[in-house]
């Protein structure tokens, strides 16, 4: 069984019934300060480490949040894997406001955030054609639709930079792109869990049409906050029952993403690189 499950989210997601031995932990990284010290419990026989991905308090937009940071931090204190609770637009019709979206792939329309581990003379490209880690998915569809009625298998989540939402235009455009979903903090999230090895699913909660809708009103934050306040407690049952039934990250891909992925010769790494990544790349070298 995997010893640490990391929840990426709200900050009210780690005020939860039944978690024990509660504690703040903070974590320094090499790339910078997290989002917020972790919240560290044990909930259904399983330590849970929770990280407010915008801070306490939502201090930090989509752009601003160090992903890079926020994953490291997650690989240091031992998780496993990854379960990323964030809000998004639908964009298509059957995907209602209130409903849990499984996704299975993301599309990526970030422009300004740093998206690697590897650099500083390490070169590094890990297989991403399939960015979410299937076992750990399927666990959170099945314990999604012991919460919830509509919940949705699989589909397209686009990552755009935000903080505004979406134009007209722009939001008529990505629904010719055929995408499920939008939203902003995703990705590199999920390109940076699969870089770190660590099993990544995402619980995709829809709060509006974003602004395609003909007959619905636009996306606003006031129209966000009211849905995410009745999808708290939806999702901290999902998280109570991925906890009990996460699946061994043993002979999981997702654990040896980086084995063929580091193509850089060893002797030519510099040595600041090798201890700045020693705990991503270290068992490679």
């Amino acid at each position: 069984m995997s010893d640490i499950l990391g929840i990426i989210g709200g900050s009210g997601l780690y005020e939860m019934e039944g978690l024990r031995n509660v504690r703040r932990v903070t974590v320094r990284t090499p790339f910078g300060e997290p989002s917020d010290a972790l919240t560290v419990g044990e909930l259904q026989g399983r330590t849970l480490a929770f990280l407010p991905r915008h801070g306490r308090g939502h201090r930090l937009s989509p752009s601003q949040i160090n992903y890079r940071a926020n994953v490291y931090a997650m690989k240091k204190i031992g998780a496993d894997a990854i379960l990323s609770i964030s809000a998004v637009g639908s964009m298509k019709e059957r995907i209602r406001p209130g409903d849990i979206v499984v996704v299975d792939q993301f599309y990526d329309h970030t422009r300004i955030r740093p998206n690697t581990f590897f650099e500083g003379g390490i070169a590094g490209h890990i297989a991403f054609a399939d960015p979410v880690c299937p076992a750990l998915a399927g666990v959170v569809y099945d314990a999604s639709r012991r919460a919830v009625r509509r919940v949705h298998r699989g589909g397209t989540y686009l990552c755009m930079e935000g903080p505004a939402f979406s134009t007209r235009a722009e939001s008529t455009i990505y629904r010719k792109w055929g995408v499920d979903v939008i939203g902003m903090t995703n990705m590199p999230e999920a390109k940076l869990a699969r870089e770190a090895e660590l099993c990544y699913a995402t619980l995709a909660l829809a709060t509006d049409y974003d602004c395609w809708h003909e007959t619905e009103e636009d996306v606003t934050v006031g129209s966000i906050l009211a849905i995410l306040k009745t999808n708290v407690e939806n999702s901290k049952t999902i998280v109570r029952e991925v906890a009990r039934r996460l699946p061994s990250p043993d002979g999981c891909h997702c654990r040896e993403a980086l084995r063929h992925a580091l193509i850089t010769d060893r002797k030519r790494i510099p040595a600041a690189t090798r201890k700045r990544l020693s705990l991503l790349i270290g068992k490679y070298l």
